[in-house]
C-alpha cells in the first residue's frame, strides 16, 4: 500500500472518529455560521496530516485564509480537550504503571520500565520580540516538546511549548515530573523483585544522557571505552528506548505539520502539537492502526528492521546539556545491578551476545 494511500486513509479514519466532536460542537451552537463544523474539521486534519499552508487550504476548501486562521486553534484545542482524559489523562495510577511496565517486559524485556522520555524541536517562525529566546543549539527558531512514551508507542505524559534556547536537561529540571519522581507522588509502583530475583528494585523511566541517573532514571553507560557487561546493558536499555524514537517518528510521519516550520505564534503551535499527540493516541487506542509500516520491527535474529518513519523527514533532538555522568549513589547502584542482572542467567536473554 503506497505511503500517500495510507495518509489518505489516516486522515479519513480521523474524520470518522471526530465526526460527533463535530456534531456536539453544531447542536450546542445556536447561532447560525458561516462555516459548518465539519468543514473547520476538515481543514484542520487537512493542515495537521499534510502541513498544507493556509493559502494552500483555503484555494482546495474555498475557505477564507483569515477564518482558517481564526478556527484551526478553536478546532485542535477542542480536539484536545474532548479526548485527552481518554487517551492521555492527567492522573495514572499504580495500577496504570503497572500493566506498562508489564508490557514493557513482555515485549522488550526490560523489566520495571515505566516509559521512555525524550525531547524535539518543532521548527517555527521567530516570534516578535522574541530576541534568541527560541533560536536553538542547531540555529534555527523552535519550540521543545518532552514526551513519556509507554511500550505501545503511546504518549503518556507531555511537556510543550519550551524555549528552543532550552536543553533537555533544563526542561526536565523545571518540568513538574521531576519534583513527582523525586518525592514519590508519581505513584510509580513499590520496589520489587526482577524476575527470578530476590532484591527490591525500583521501577524507573528509561533516559539518555540529558537526564540524570537516578533510581528512578535509567541511562546508559557513555564512557568511550566499555566492558562487555556495560555494552550488554547498553543493548538492552537502548533496545527498549526505541520506543520513544519511534513513537516521534510515527507521529511526525502522521502529521506533517510537525516537520515544516510553523508560521503560527508558540500559543498555536503549542495546541497543534497537543492535538496531533492525542490523534496519535487515539488512533492506537480506537482503532489498533496498524503500525506494522511505520515502526522499527525486528527479524527473527532480533536484528533490526528499520521503520518507514526513518526514511523522511525527522524532528530534530534535544540539546542534552550538561547532565553527561551525572548520578548519585543510588542511581549509580541501580545501574550496576541492573547490568550484573542482565549478564546473568536470571535476566540474560538468549541473542544479547550477537547484538554487541
Amino acid at each position: 500500500m503506497s505511503y500517500e494511500r495510507n495518509k489518505l486513509l489516516l486522515f479519513h479514519n480521523f474524520l470518522r472518529l471526530l465526526l460527533p466532536l463535530a456534531q456536539r460542537a453544531e447542536e450546542e451552537n445556536q447561532q447560525l455560521e458561516p462555516l459548518e463544523p465539519g468543514l473547520k474539521l476538515a481543514v484542520t486534519l487537512r493542515h495537521l496530516a499534510t502541513g498544507s499552508t493556509y493559502a494552500d487550504l483555503m484555494y482546495a476548501f474555498r475557505v477564507a485564509r483569515n477564518s482558517i486562521s481564526l478556527f484551526v486553534p478553536k478546532v485542535c484545542e477542542a480536539i484536545y480537550l474532548a479526548y485527552k482524559d481518554e487517551v492521555m489523562p492527567d492522573e495514572i495510577t499504580t495500577e496504570d504503571w503497572m500493566r506498562i511496565a508489564s508490557d514493557f517486559e513482555r515485549i522488550w524485556n526490560l523489566p520495571h520500565a515505566c516509559g521512555a522520555l525524550d525531547g524535539k524541536h518543532i521548527r517555527i517562525r521567530k516570534p516578535p520580540n522574541s530576541g534568541s529566546l527560541f533560536f536553538n543549539y542547531k540555529h534555527f527558531f523552535s519550540t521543545v516538546m518532552m514526551a513519556l512514551v509507554d511500550a505501545d508507542y503511546k504518549f503518556i505524559w507531555l511537556s510543550v511549548g519550551s524555549y528552543g534556547s532550552a536543553s533537555d536537561s533544563q526542561i526536565f529540571r523545571d518540568s513538574e515530573l521531576r519534583p513527582m519522581l523525586e518525592d514519590g507522588t508519581l505513584d510509580l509502583p513499590p520496589p520489587s523483585p526482577l524476575p527470578n530475583g530476590e532484591t527490591d528494585i525500583p521501577y524507573f523511566l528509561i533516559g539518555d544522557d540529558a537526564f540524570p541517573l537516578r533510581s528512578w532514571m535509567m541511562k546508559p553507560y557513555s564512557r568511550k571505552r566499555l566492558d562487555h557487561d556495560e555494552r550488554i546493558f547498553n543493548y538492552r536499555l537502548s533496545r527498549a528506548r526505541r520506543i520513544v524514537e519511534n513513537a516521534f517518528g510515527i507521529l511526525a510521519m502522521r502529521f506533517q505539520i510537525l516537520i515544516g516550520t510553523m508560521q503560527q505564534l508558540p500559543e498555536t503551535v503549542d495546541l497543534i502539537v497537543l492535538s496531533c499527540t492525542t490523534l496519535h493516541n487515539l488512533l492506537r487506542i480506537r482503532k489498533r492502526a496498524d503500525l506494522q509500516l511505520f515502526a522499527d520491527e525486528e527479524d527473527n535474529n532480533h536484528n533490526l528492521i528499520e521503520g518507514q518513519w526513518r526514511q523522511g523527514a525527522q524532528l530534530t533532538d534535544g540539546d542534552p546539556g550538561y547532565q553527561r555522568n551525572f548520578g548519585n549513589a543510588a542511581g549509580i547502584d541501580q545501574r550496576n545491578y541492573l547490568k550484573n542482572y542482565f549478564n546473568s542467567e536470571a535476566g540474560a536473554v538468549d541473542w544479547q551476545e550477537n547484538m554487541i
